[in-house]
């Protein structure tokens, strides 16, 4: 969420699809918001479903003005258990106009229409002062927290250490797919989000022009049994060997992300989160990287004192803002 304002009379548009059009100048829009605030507004789901759209519904919101997309929110209404999410932007020159009040008025009102509780949760990517501001305004609380997290390569980076009995290796589309959905939802099974994935969770990524299997890295033992996983991935600027980073629209110096780090619970005590994560730094190092960052929650202690002791600081935050007492903010 980046916004600020007072609520005017504003023409706010409803869409259940967007076309082609519209969807590349929403990316636009999102683009030219994080190059001005430093944060890309909306979160890689939401990015997806853009860009490949998808079964799930999605409630659109658009102000429109003779200059083009003045703001965008995305309403996703699917989670019954913690209530609708809405993350939204305003193009830079038209803020303190009132259009995010608007945007997160409508929100509300759509939410309103899918949960008889009338909750909603808002993400604000950033954590800018004005996004909060406006959230409390409007009866909202902060939630959750997470932090996003750097290091340098060019620090130095420990040895790395494989346990006895495991190796590391690279992952092979079509031959580890499914095991490794299998591992990835034992690893995250109290994770609502990312415990709940599919093939076409999975497959949807691998195509994106990020997508690099030799990052993809796997532990196993020598019977194939696969105990966990670090997915690295390379996005802004052009990565060597990569395209263009086309999901945010607009360039940067490349940068690695720690994407996915998991573990079997049966292999929990045997350094494995260490090990993979130093196996990626070095990864992300070989391919000409000078920078590495990843997303913890701030009440995950135990991966961040991790990261921590492998070099990384936090570096920025994202805060979910919910309307009622009893949802819960996933990202």
């Amino acid at each position: 969420m980046s916004t600020a304002g007072r609520a005017p009379d504003v023409d706010v548009r409803r869409a259940e699809r967007l076309l082609p059009h519209e969807v590349e100048q929403v990316l636009r829009l999102a683009g030219l918001a994080g190059d001005v605030d430093g944060a890309y507004p909306l979160s890689e789901h939401i990015v997806l479903h853009l860009r490949h759209g998808g079964e799930a519904p999605a409630v659109h919101l658009l102000i429109d003005d003779p200059d083009g997309l003045a703001g965008y929110a995305h309403l996703d209404p699917t989670d019954r258990v913690a209530g609708p999410s809405a993350e939204l932007v305003v193009h830079p020159l038209r803020r303190r106009r009132g259009l995010g009040r608007a945007l997160v008025t409508a929100a509300l009102s759509v939410a309103g229409e899918h949960d008889p509780e009338g909750r909603l949760r808002l993400w604000s990517h950033g954590d800018h002062p004005s996004a909060g501001a406006l959230a409390v305004s409007l009866g909202f609380r902060r939630a959750r927290v997470l932090w996003q997290m750097r290091r340098s390569l060019f620090s130095p980076v420990p040895a790395l250490t494989v346990p006895e009995g495991v190796s590391i290796r690279a992952f092979r589309p079509g031959a580890d797919d499914e095991a490794w959905l299998r591992l990835n939802n034992r690893a995250f099974a109290d994770h609502p989000d990312q415990g709940a994935w599919t093939l076409d969770d999975l497959r949807v990524r691998m195509a994106e022009p990020w997508f690099d299997p030799d990052g993809f890295l796997l532990a196993e033992r020598p019977d194939g049994t696969l105990l966990g996983f670090h997915w690295t991935k390379i996005h802004g600027g052009h990565a060597p060997g990569l395209e263009a980073d086309h999901q945010h629209g607009h360039q940067h110096d490349p940068i690695g992300e720690v994407y996915i780090l998991g573990v079997d619970p049966d292999a929990h005590g045997l350094g494995l989160g260490s090990a993979l994560t130093i196996a990626g730094l070095v990864h992300l190092r070989g391919r000409g990287l000078d920078q590495v960052m990843l997303y913890a929650d701030e009440t995950n202690t135990g991966a961040i004192a991790l990261y921590q002791r492998l070099g990384f600081v936090r570096w920025a935050t994202d805060a979910c803002y919910e309307r009622h007492t009893q949802a819960r903010c996933e990202a």
